[in-house]
């Protein structure tokens, strides 16, 4: 034998007694893993790995880690996405005498301790949230001297750099600022279970992997636990009874995933009635409890958790034994990802997907917030450019007119693009040219379309159903898998008991959502002319007002979001549960009177609700309070919004005359931001109403 091959074989050695430590003494590489092991450790290569979830791509990097440490090299930089998948990839290199450590928003005051470990040397892995990357004093005290030091850079979940995957994130782009001040030599490995050819090829240019030498592993996705079916029910009644009917039989515990908060909450506490241990987790749970409910879940304390895509990438619990889709994902890939949670450690697990007909509608909604028409991106270059000072977010949010959301993902994409810089107290215009990539923008659109358009044959196909997904990620020589519905392999009980839709039925159509006031005014304002700021006085306020339901609500969603399409007086089952959510309502004093919003767009409606909820309430009818000026719909931010609605809606004197001392119901047919009600209720306030009680049929989102 060569010495190189002695070397070699001493390599794989080491490289297999790091891996038993971390993952069991029967642990064996697999002929890829030590393929990238070795490329990284003996070679310093860069290398892209694409395999299915629970193949053990992080077992590359943590051995490799282990390789590179005992040769003397610096920490493992990893650029990870999410706080779950951070907790356990802690936990797993601890398991191999690997010191982990995190920076992220949670661990603020751990900041500093942590740097000062990592510089001692004491530290030989460091997670970084990707949003790290983009924050200006990590940036440009902290990073040069980590890229220094680095002795192996790791982006898991690298298909977040693309813009042409499920979950783009821009600030993983800001890795083409890092990977030039690493210091030759330094190999750099990115992984993920989720990227077609596309994507493929969009990482490695972004990372700069794109060369001869770049290693790129790329294995088959089939997942021989996984059996997948699609249940394809005729309401969300008859899909909330077959839960219940059926929850219990299914393996183990798992994920029901949804494709709103609102409907993770509404599936929990449906079936928390039924009687099953189960709890809701989404963005908007708060971090403890996200803790919590994914140990109840690992632990087997819970038998599902109800969740939105929050809980995905890194959850990790090899026994998973179903995953559930209430609504269907709007890509292929999105899902194949998502119920790669499952049956990572156990021989068979239930995957079910359960279409609702409130998908597309939602779908819809997200493939609206794309990256920004041009004119919006040149307002807010303009804008910065003309400024003497650094901009914050919200000032910057009063000139142009997106969302707050969408104006910091379209900033970040500007700082990567180099035309935009996050600095200390906002961000300033760098004066660099900057070309509009309109043709690159409507592809995007393009694909989003015609993924939704994949998800549809999914739900339709008669064919092998893992193969259409292997399809999808260009998983070439993809065969049946013989275990889907389609192939015979999970047979799946459709038929759902009389009584348990009709109980799916009374809970689904229980009307009310509690609106809460707007209490804040958004800040800035005065540089729109508007002398507003800060709190609202409690003599301005609106009591929490009620609606019918959100758009996105499995019961009377889709009723009132197809309601507020058109001006037509109100129907009578909405009349009914108008009527029922007034009900229910405890009131700190009872409305005597009724006023409702002028509106431009539907009139009709907006008064024939007044009118109705007057008569059966036996409250005085005091008419509308009228719009005036243009209509500020449309408007898609907060401070916008608030400056189109503060002056429009005069208070008609013969309507001031009759408020005082009175409690007062205040009529519109939805809400979205909630400032033309805060602006309607405090002119009540000031007139003299000692409560407003806001009422709406709707709340968008």
């Amino acid at each position: 034998m060569t010495a190189n091959v002695l070397d070699a074989a001493a390599l794989r050695a080491q490289a297999e007694a790091h891996l038993r430590a971390l993952a069991g003494e029967g642990a064996v590489l697999r002929d890829d893993q030590w393929t990238a092991i070795e490329a990284l450790v003996a070679q310093r290569r860069r290398a892209l790995v694409v395999q299915r979830t629970g193949w053990g791509k992080s077992a590359v990097y943590f051995v490799a880690t282990a390789l590179l440490r005992a040769q003397g090299s610096g920490p493992t930089v990893i650029v990870s996405p999410l706080l779950a998948l951070m907790r356990n990839q802690i936990a797993a290199a601890s398991r191999a005498g690997i010191h982990a450590v995190t920076i992220n928003s949670t661990n603020v005051e751990e900041w500093a301790a942590t740097y000062a470990d990592v510089s001692r040397g004491d530290v030989d892995v460091l997670l970084l949230s990707p949003e790290r990357l983009n924050n200006p004093d990590f940036r440009d005290n902290v990073m040069p001297a980590l890229a220094a030091a680095c002795g192996l850079l790791v982006v898991d979940e690298a298909h977040c750099i693309s813009d042409w995957g499920h979950d783009f994130r821009p600030d993983f782009r800001r890795l083409r600022t890092l990977l030039p001040e690493l210091p030759a030599g330094i190999p750099v490995l990115a992984t993920t279970a989720t990227a077609n050819t596309r994507v493929v090829s969009d990482v490695t240019e972004v990372l700069g992997l794109g060369s001869s030498d770049v290693l790129v592993l790329r294995g088959s996705l089939d997942r021989e636990s996984l059996h997948l079916g699609v249940l394809d029910l005729p309401s969300s009644e008859h899909r909330l009874a077959w839960l219940a009917e059926h929850l219990e039989s299914l393996p183990g515990s798992g994920i029901i995933y949804t494709l709103t908060v609102a409907a993770s909450q509404d599936v929990a506490t449906y079936l928390r009635d039924r009687g099953f241990a189960v709890a809701a987790y989404s963005g908007q749970t708060e971090q403890a409890e996200r803790l919590a409910a994914e140990d109840d879940l690992i632990n087997n304390r819970v038998k599902a958790l109800v969740a939105t895509s929050a809980l995905g990438m890194g959850f990790d619990k090899p026994d998973l034994g179903f995953v559930i889709h209430f609504g269907a994902p709007a890509s292929p890939i999105a899902y194949y990802q998502q119920v790669g949670r499952a049956g990572r450690g156990v021989d068979k697990a239930q995957v079910i997907l359960m279409p609702g007909p409130e998908d597309q509608a939602i779908w819809d909604y997200f493939a609206s917030v794309g990256f920004p028409a041009e004119d919006h991106v040149r307002t807010t270059l303009r804008v910065l450019d003309d400024s003497s000072a650094p901009m914050s977010t919200a000032s910057l949010e009063t000139h142009v007119e997106l969302s707050r959301s969408r104006l910091e993902t379209m900033l970040k994409v500007l700082d990567v693009d180099g035309a935009a810089k996050r600095v200390r107290g906002g961000w300033i215009a760098t004066g660099e040219p900057w070309s509009y990539d309109a043709e690159r923008y409507a592809k995007v659109d393009q694909v989003r379309r015609d993924e939704q358009r994949a998800m549809r044959e999914y739900i339709a196909s008669t064919d092998c159903r893992m193969r259409f997904l292997r399809l999808q990620l260009d998983d070439d020589g993809a065969a049946d898998c013989g275990r889907c519905d389609n192939c015979g392999g999970l047979v799946l009980d459709s038929t759902v008991g009389v009584e348990a839709v009709s109980t799916a039925h009374d809970v689904l159509t229980r009307p009310g959502v509690v609106l809460d006031p707007r209490r804040m005014w958004p800040s800035a304002m005065p540089s729109l002319g508007v002398n507003l700021k800060g709190k609202l006085s409690a003599a301005e306020l609106a009591e929490p007002g009620r609606a019918v339901a959100r758009f996105t609500d499995l019961g009377f969603g889709s009723r009132v979001r197809s309601v507020v399409r058109a001006d037509e007086p109100i129907s009578e089952d909405l009349v009914r549960a108008s009527v029922q959510v007034l009900a229910s309502w405890g009131w700190a004093e009872r409305p005597s009177a009724v006023v409702h919003v002028g509106s431009q767009a539907r009139p009709q409606l907006v008064a024939s609700i007044a009118a109705r909820l007057a008569e059966i309430g036996r409250l005085e009818d005091l008419g509308v309070v009228p719009h005036h000026g243009p209509s500020a719909l449309g408007r898609s931010n907060s401070a916008m919004r608030l400056r189109d609605v503060v002056s429009a809606y005069p208070l008609p004197a013969e309507v001031a005359e009759l408020i005082a001392g009175r409690a007062v119901l205040l009529v519109d047919d939805f809400v979205d931001t909630g400032w033309t009600l805060a602006v309607v209720a405090r002119q009540l306030r000031m007139a003299g109403a000692s409560h407003v009680y806001p009422f709406v049929l709707g709340v968008s989102g």
